[in-house]
């Protein structure tokens, strides 16, 4: 198997996304593959763009060329569309597709459907998730970060192992909160599993 994986995780501040890069990062490790992360890129203040970028193997830079994405792993279905340049026409696209709708702008929110069919009409391997009602179902909005992780694992291409993830969140998170994130980690790959 080649080890080498990019992913690219965006989304907006406050949601998680560089505890989940920190927890894929230590999980990789775990397995001893080799890891890079990029700093995190945006606004990490509640609401602004956020995203950072993980390559898995043997790479000697943390950025992820335009179209190089093996995934493309995202918290918000506009942050989904940001990140496009990332992905190729073989990168899996995972994303929440419960909106974050900014107060500070007059423009209209597209619709959620046709962000999912637009996608799904331009890309091979689009899986989109309610990932804020599941995280909601598992306890807490505040799980949405391990609910979307639980279903990366679900893809056979992903090279880290769903054990190796739960470790890595035990190891990240603060035990009171491990039973929520289990059901949250879970949730996400029966998502994607079926």
């Amino acid at each position: 198997m080649d080890n080498h994986y990019c992913i690219y995780i965006c989304g907006v501040g406050g949601q998680g996304i560089i505890k989940t890069s920190t927890i894929i990062g230590e999980a990789a490790m775990n397995q001893g593959l080799d890891v890079v992360m990029s700093e995190i890129h945006g606004m990490s203040q509640r609401g602004g763009s956020v995203s950072t970028e993980l390559k898995i193997g043997g790479y000697n830079s943390s950025i992820i060329p335009n179209q190089a994405a093996d995934m493309l792993l995202s918290f918000e279905p506009v942050e989904t569309i940001r990140g496009l340049d990332k992905v190729n026409s073989e990168t899996k696209i995972v994303y929440n597709t419960h909106p974050i709708i900014p107060s500070s702008t007059d423009k209209e929110y597209p619709s959620v459907d046709s962000i999912t069919k637009t996608l799904k009409e331009n890309f091979k391997h689009v899986l989109p998730i309610d990932g804020t009602r599941l995280a909601v179902e598992a306890g807490s909005v505040l799980s949405l970060n391990m609910v979307l992780l639980g279903a990366v694992t679900a893809d056979d291409k992903f090279p880290l192992t769903k054990e190796s993830v739960i470790d890595a969140m035990k190891n990240n998170l603060k035990p009171k909160f491990h039973e929520m994130n289990l059901k949250a980690i879970e949730s996400g790959y029966q998502s994607i599993k079926g």
